[in-house]
């Protein structure tokens, strides 16, 4: 078999692994990356932006049902080949510039994920590689779930290929890219139910906002099951039928699709790592505070599929810039995890930044909360929007923001403000001497800080 000698072998060609690759190339090391799927990584492909494209259209169609009979005498009509077509505008070239950018650093591609052999040795398209140094760079797939008929279900990656928009669908899972999608379809007037086995959505927010979006997609149709078993999926001619069990009662449902949105996890399974030694769980190849493996020197780790990540196009990013100037010098970066916002892109919009309130509890002794539902507000008002709610924590003692939560039609962007804030440790009265713009979502802001 033929073998091949890298300074680096970079698995993963989503934003870490071109990062990494495209620094360590630059400087002169003979540089090679892998994957098993299209170049350029889930986010640009399969994941954020497209999602992001489609979901505009749903958006606009759900103002237009807030602002029917004050404006709008109907409502927008939806071409789903057209969507898709204008999705694929933002998604088919990415492949090739990226393959034609990485071999403009003479960077050599492969197209097949690696499998270890040894400490220094993998196995990729029939030949032997040898390498200085490995980054595993290979992110998130989707959760496999394991019970009879699991195979019937589809993942996030065949949503963004549905050749129509179907009639009904059921998500099992109701994290980020459940809801989300549940929110697209239920909008566009597809029959939607979420099931989970746990007893509400999102439960990484704070609860009191995500009722609000649950009930907003009631509104739109959606059926709620919560602290669900799924039993096993059966096809039948048009439809799947899902079997699960509440409690000690066991029923079913129908749909034309079934999404298994159940959860993200590290890419590994087909690495064998433990033929290099790298250690890794459920949180990713474990790593030091350089990205490093904790158990094999010679391998580092970036994106979503490292211990010490979030998942954040931008952290990814970070984090490859860390690993490649790591492998230049090493230890000459560190990773400190730094404040991540996070948002849902559902309508309304919920995001969050720093502490949820019990979070804040445990670590300061005494915290002030701010919290109200601003629906009766100008902003609100103005698009005739049912929900738009609020919570920010403070440290009592310093006066420091420390936790921001909003739920707004603009709340993906006005967060960023309370993320600087955070960052700036500014206190509620240095944050309300702060002028912005009116009226806009971001005036709304200092408001928030009223006393009960």
């Amino acid at each position: 078999m033929e073998e091949i000698k890298y300074d680096v072998f970079v698995i993963g060609s989503g934003i870490a692994g071109q990062t990494a690759a495209e620094i360590c190339a630059k400087e002169g090391l003979k540089v090679a990356i892998a994957d098993n799927k299209a170049f350029g990584g889930t986010c640009a492909i399969r994941g954020c932006d497209p999602k992001k494209v489609m979901l505009q259209f749903a958006e606009i169609t759900q103002k237009a049902k807030h602002l029917k009979g004050l404006g709008f005498t109907k409502l927008p009509k939806i071409n789903w080949d057209d969507i898709l077509k204008f999705k694929n505008n933002f998604t088919e070239a990415v492949p090739k510039s990226t393959e034609e950018d990485l071999a403009d650093l003479d960077i050599d591609l492969y197209h097949q994920s690696p499998k270890f052999i040894s400490k220094n040795k993998i196995s990729v398209e029939g030949k032997t590689v040898i390498a200085d140094k490995f980054v595993i760079a290979t992110g998130l797939i989707p959760r496999t779930l394991k019970f009879k008929g699991a195979e019937f279900l589809k993942t996030s990656d065949d949503f963004f290929n549905l050749k129509k928009l179907p009639k009904s669908v059921t998500f099992i899972g109701s994290g980020y890219i459940g809801m989300e999608f549940c929110f697209l379809l239920s909008t566009l007037g597809c029959k939607v139910i979420m099931i989970d086995r746990g007893p509400r959505i999102l439960s990484q927010f704070e609860k009191s906002l995500t009722e609000k979006i649950k009930q907003n997609l009631a509104n739109n149709g959606v059926e709620f099951i919560f602290e669900a078993d799924v039993l096993s999926v059966e096809k039948g001619r048009k439809k799947l039928k899902l079997n699960y069990k509440v409690g000690k009662e066991e029923r079913s449902l129908k749909s034309h699709i079934i999404f298994n949105t159940s959860g993200r996890v590290p890419s590994l399974e087909a690495l064998n790592l433990e033929n290099a030694a790298i250690k890794a769980d459920e949180s990713g190849v474990l790593v030091n505070d350089y990205l490093q493996s904790s158990s094999a020197k010679h391998v580092f780790a970036c994106g979503d599929v490292s211990s010490k990540s979030f998942p954040l196009t931008p952290l990814s990013g970070l984090q490859g810039y860390i690993v490649g100037h790591n492998i230049l010098k090493a230890r000459s970066k560190k990773f400190k995890n730094p404040l991540v916002p996070s948002i849902v892109f559902t309508d309304p919009n919920l995001a969050m930044v720093g502490y949820l309130e019990e979070e804040a509890k445990k670590r300061y002794k005494n915290t002030k909360v701010y919290k109200g539902d601003a629906s009766n507000w100008y902003n609100a008002k103005k698009e005739n929007a049912p929900f738009y709610a609020y919570k920010i924590i403070v440290n009592k003692r310093t006066d420091q923001i420390v936790g921001a939560h909003l739920l707004s039609s603009e709340a993906n962007e006005t967060i960023n403000i309370f993320t600087t804030a955070i960052n700036a440790k500014m206190t509620v009265n240095e944050f309300k001497k702060m002028i912005f713009t009116y009226p806009s979502y971001a005036s709304d802001l200092k408001s928030m800080f009223k006393e009960d």
